[in-house]
């Protein structure tokens, strides 16, 4: 056996599902893994092949288990925690870590979740909302920044012909539930200690309940970060359509005309919101060339 074979065996054997016990299974793709086990891992004077595997098996589910559901809290509050846990072990079976990050385990959730809908019954849309948002935060706290283009650039230039785009960070997000004001919620009342837990987690129960029972309507949201901490910036539709149309390589001009159509914003006040717009999102450092 060469060392890619034993390295490909061992990550099998490692990442393989754990029985409904949190143990490890006996089979494997109707293989015996005692049998699998001792053709990877010799044993010792305490433990056999197969238990010795197993504490790996294990430790490889236990940690992206927890590294998951920190990732998500939000999702985990608007399921709950089981069908969460349930979700959580599926969804890494079916997509395990391929990334030398554990940062990259959602990587893969929203379009799973998708084709899984069963996961979550009767609040597919608030669900998938939130693992956007949270995937989004993930993104922006840790992509790319580049050098910005300052402000006189943009005054100076022929708006028919300027192109920018928004920095690598920034996540410009189109949702149907103001899961921004929930995952806020949900962090800023995680428990301090056990004895707090209970009612916390009511009080938690009772925001996502208020939420689902919400009338989906249109929430545009800007995701970035600022030294080092992410924010969420609501938007209007139009200002998210303009900063769409950049970061889509349009030209000013036409970005700007396009996203006033079938604007309820008066004609006489649109060049002092797009004259804010740009101050705030300049000011920010969001456009790159």
């Amino acid at each position: 056996m060469n060392l890619a074979t034993l390295q490909r065996r061992v990550a099998r054997a490692v990442m393989a599902p754990l029985s409904s016990s949190d143990r490890m299974r006996r089979f494997s793709d109707g293989k015996p893994m005692s049998a699998i086990a001792s053709r990877i891992i010799k044993p010792n004077d305490r433990l056999t092949s197969f238990e010795r595997m197993e504490i790996y098996n294990r430790q490889y589910w236990f940690r992206v288990l927890d590294a998951f559901s920190d990732d998500f809290p939000g999702l985990r509050a608007v399921l709950g925690d089981r069908r969460f846990d349930a979700l959580a072990k599926h969804y890494l079976t079916d997509c395990p870590s391929r990334s030398f990050t554990m940062r990259d385990l959602g990587s893969r959730l929203e379009s799973w979740l998708r084709r899984h809908p069963r996961y979550a019954p009767g609040r597919l849309k608030l669900a998938v909302d939130m693992v956007r948002l949270e995937w989004a935060e993930i993104e922006a706290f840790d992509s790319a920044s580049e050098v910005p283009v300052t402000a006189a650039i943009l005054v100076g230039a022929d708006p028919a012909k300027l192109r920018v785009r928004l920095q690598p960070y920034i996540r410009l997000l189109d949702l149907h539930f103001p899961v921004d004001d929930l995952l806020l919620a949900v962090k800023q009342d995680a428990p301090a200690d056990i004895a707090s837990n209970a009612m916390e987690e009511r009080q938690k129960r009772k925001k996502v309940s208020a939420v689902a029972r919400l009338k989906p309507a249109p929430v545009f949201l800007a995701v970035h970060r600022i030294e080092n901490t992410v924010y969420f910036r609501r938007l209007d539709r139009e200002e998210f359509t303009i900063l769409k149309n950049l970061n889509q390589r349009r030209p000013l001009e036409r970005a700007i005309v396009t996203a006033f159509r079938a604007s309820t914003i008066p004609a006489q006040e649109r060049a002092s919101y797009v004259a804010a717009w740009f101050q705030n999102w300049a000011s920010l450092g969001w456009f790159v060339v």
